[in-house]
């Protein structure tokens, strides 16, 4: 209901009526105490289960487990060799070669240290001690094949020539052994659980194998160690700089608050209520059986964010009307009438932005939305709803309150306009609004064009999550570069009726898409049964290179397949493992083997014999980056339909939306701009980014539209009513875009990448979502709103923010 416009002529709030405002706000405000109380117990208990957060990550909650190529390998997981979540531990012999009796005696102790590891799927691990690491040969007497270490091993020179021989005979140079001898890999692939039932502790994990390099690196070998576990690992030891970034962003906020308003008790109750709201975040996750994982760490701050320019904006508020001679708790009643709408509306358009990952198909987003989500709920009972009341509590310095009114005072007294200020109110005339539209309408298309480079997908070797001079990423370039098989694997499965995977039919198939495959860019080497058939054919006949081919025997198919190792086929002869060994796993890479793949099975396929994607690292990547693809353009298209959707409930105008939108779609333009300039590709870590960037940017455009909106319905000019915004919230919008952003910049100096990436980003799309607002909505209203149409269109609810005031 409209409040009359009678001007305050007393400081206190016994001449306000108590009966005024909606029952929100009675109810509220009546039982402020109880608020206040009930808020602090509240954050005693939730801060209490904030204790018992834990941070951990999980391999299945990083892959869309519906997907088809998952569904694939989570139905045969059980048959297939570690082609999950592994980690390959590389033992480097600095001089010389491995066929040294101290090595071998250093591998096999940390071969049985690695083998006692908690979630370690002992049955499927490998090195060259294990049992299953079997070579295959042609003696004398026949097809023959064992162990590669000999019966009766003693370290004489007799018996490391035998281990030599065996090693090449059994085709695990360039998988198990390094092409130039002087390095083998311990391969270990993980269970979801360990043997109590318990999921994997990445981060004791990572600590028991980083304690693994320090004891046997001082025995003379390096060890190299890659993996999911192990990427986990470094980012959960990153944490404690994510933390130390978080406090250093706090404390910049804190400050240039305080620099505005140079008032403590005010600046201290801004950055309190927000924290509150992380605490709360914090502290629900674990009474929801979740846990805090590393992609989902900048949750928390971002909840920060918005709760700090929410609150700027309450404080702002508040502080102008104690200036115009307002009692504290009216002013503060006053304050939350007027921007509780635009609030809510705001924050239910983060709150979208965050919603919308749930569309994803990825447990790790979805997961990130909710907990992002709860934090955004927390904000609207301690921004919108205990901020005020606090306020009304401790009130506001009068220095402080009268400092906020000097522009307006100016203003009132017919002084010049600060030279800030009357520049931005030029884009509300037709010249300056002209200008300012084409110039967005430029880069608008030029960020298009841009943007239509951007990759799904990793487009680094190695992992992207971390510097490319981390320890990690070294070990994987170690790995690249000495193995032909790195640790990127691509699986194809290919299944058939039991008994039946060595038919010639089916062989003849599979050794025609391995051919295929070698000649793609990106591919360094494959491992099938089919191979293995053209290699034993060879040394069969003398290790003539004429007999390396495929023959339709079905007798001699049959005598290799059964003494081929077990990776090659399951127990039951109905399923075939194609390995397809990459270079890295950018995504131009697996779309390139994944494409090739999919085309040879439409062609391929019969009733009996079927090949299906897929497995290994690459694999389950592959199918990751076809997941977010997809849910890339459906993720913004519900994002900007349900920002639109709320814009038009609160001003009931399709102008005022328009107004309010277009500078996001700008936003989001550059920013995928950007992510193509930086050479990042769109993946489970900066997917969320742009979508919470139209949710959170959108909050600027909501204050200042507001407020204009409500002076262009008293009929006032576009250029009055758009510098009473600024007067009243536009300062707020500055100082919030400008502080958060940095805030997130400060993070580029993180040894984590993708956190330093997402600094940039965010701090990029906090700068602009500002300037949007300052400079875009004045300039967009010139040509979509008028005072004549507003007086219609704008419904009652929004009311003129500095007419306000309370009865005498």
């Amino acid at each position: 209901m409209r409040m009359p416009s009678a001007p305050v002529t007393t400081g206190e709030a016994s001449s306000f009526d108590a009966r005024s405002g909606s029952w929100v706000e009675r109810l509220l405000f009546t039982n402020r105490q109880w608020v206040v109380l009930l808020c602090a117990l509240v954050t005693l208990l939730l801060g209490w289960q904030a204790t018992r957060l834990q941070l951990n990550a999980s391999f299945e909650k990083t892959i869309p487990g519906s997907h088809p190529y998952i569904q694939n390998f989570l139905q045969y997981q059980g048959e297939l060799s570690g082609l999950g979540n592994a980690v390959r531990i590389a033992v480097e012999k600095p001089q010389g070669s491995i066929y040294d009796a101290k090595y071998l005696d250093t591998l096999r102790r940390l071969s049985d240290e690695v083998f006692l590891l908690p979630g370690v799927d002992r049955s499927r691990m490998k090195s060259l001690w294990t049992p299953t690491t079997r070579w295959v040969g042609v003696t004398e007497d026949g097809l023959e094949g064992g162990p590669v270490i000999p019966d009766g091993y003693d370290g004489s020179p007799a018996r490391l020539q035998q281990l030599a021989a065996n090693v090449n005979r059994s085709g695990e140079v360039g998988q198990l052994v390094a092409r130039d001898g002087g390095s083998s890999v311990i391969f270990v692939p993980l269970l979801a659980r360990d043997a109590q039932g318990q999921a994997i502790d990445y981060t004791q994990l990572a600590t028991r194998l980083e304690d693994l390099r320090g004891r046997y690196e001082a025995e003379g070998v390096r060890l190299h160690i890659t993996g999911f576990a192990k990427i986990v690992g470094d980012l959960i030891e990153g944490v404690r700089d994510v933390l130390g970034f978080f406090a250093l962003a706090v404390a910049i906020a804190t400050a240039m608050v305080f620099w505005y308003t140079r008032c403590v008790r005010s600046t201290t109750l801004v950055v309190l209520a927000s924290l509150v709201a992380v605490v709360w975040q914090l502290g629900l996750l674990p009474l929801m059986g979740q846990a805090l994982d590393p992609y989902s760490i900048l949750v928390p701050f971002l909840v920060f964010a918005i709760g700090m320019s929410h609150g700027a904006q309450k404080m702002n508020g508040i502080m102008q009307d104690v200036g115009r001679g307002m009692h504290r708790l009216v002013a503060a009643r006053m304050t939350f009438r007027r921007l509780f709408l635009a609030g809510l509306t705001a924050l239910l358009a983060d709150a979208v932005g965050f919603a919308v990952l749930l569309v994803i198909d990825i447990q790790v987003i979805r997961e990130l939305a909710v907990a992002a989500s709860i934090g955004v709920a927390a904000l609207i009972f301690t921004n919108l709803i205990l901020l005020p009341i606090g306020l009304s509590y401790i009130g506001v310095s009068p220095a402080a309150a009268a400092r906020s009114l000097r522009a307006e005072a100016a203003d009132a007294q017919g002084q010049a306009r600060h030279p800030f200020w009357a520049l931005l109110d030029r884009f509300t005339a037709r010249r300056w609004a002209t200008a300012a539209v084409l110039v967005a309408a430029v880069l608008g298309a030029a960020g298009y064009a841009t943007s239509r480079h951007l990759q799904i997908g990793d487009l680094d070797p190695g992992a992207p999550e971390l510097r490319a001079a981390s320890r990690y990423n070294r070990d994987v370039a170690f790995m690249t570069s000495h193995y032909g098989a790195g640790s990127d694997v691509l699986a194809v499965m290919v299944k058939t009726p039991d008994g039946q995977c060595s038919q010639y039919d089916t062989l003849n198939k599979v050794d025609a898409l391995e051919w295929q495959l070698r000649q793609l860019p990106g591919v360094e080497s494959t491992s099938t049964l089919a191979l293995l058939n053209r290699r034993m054919l060879s040394g069969l006949n003398e290790g003539n290179p004429r007999w390396y081919e495929f023959l339709p025997n079905q007798d001699m198919l049959n005598t290799v397949t059964a003494g081929a190792p077990r990776g090659l086929y399951n127990d039951a002869c109905g399923l075939l493992t194609v390995y397809v060994y990459l270079q890295d796993h950018r995504a131009e890479t697996l779309s390139r083997v994944v494409a090739h793949v999919e085309g040879f099975a439409q062609a391929n396929d019969t009733a009996d014999t079927k090949f299906l994607l897929a497995a290994g690292s690459a694999g389950i990547e592959a199918a990751t980056n076809i997941v977010v693809k997809e849910a890339w353009g459906l993720m913004l298209l519900l994002v900007y339909g349900a920002v639109v959707l709320l814009c038009f409930i609160t001003f009931r105008s399709w102008r005022a939306v328009l107004v309010a939108v277009l500078p996001l779609v700008l936003t989001s333009l550059l920013a995928e701009a950007l992510m193509v300039a930086l050479g990042m590709g769109v993946k489970v870590a900066t997917l969320p980014v742009i979508a919470l960037g139209v949710g959170i940017g959108v909050d600027y455009a909501l204050y200042i539209l507001s407020v204009t909106l409500a002076q262009l319905r008293d009929g006032k000019s576009l250029s009055e009513s758009y510098y009473r915004a600024l007067l009243f919230t536009g300062k707020v919008v500055m100082l919030t875009g400008v502080t958060l952003a940095i805030g997130v910049v400060t993070w580029v100096a993180s040894p984590i990448k993708f956190q330093a990436d997402m600094g940039l980003l965010l701090a990029f799309m906090f700068l602009w979502n500002m300037l949007g607002a300052l400079v875009l909505v004045p300039a967009l209203a010139h040509f979509l709103l008028k005072p004549q149409a507003q007086r219609t269109e704008v419904p009652a609810a929004i009311s003129n923010p500095l007419s306000l005031r309370p009865t005498p």
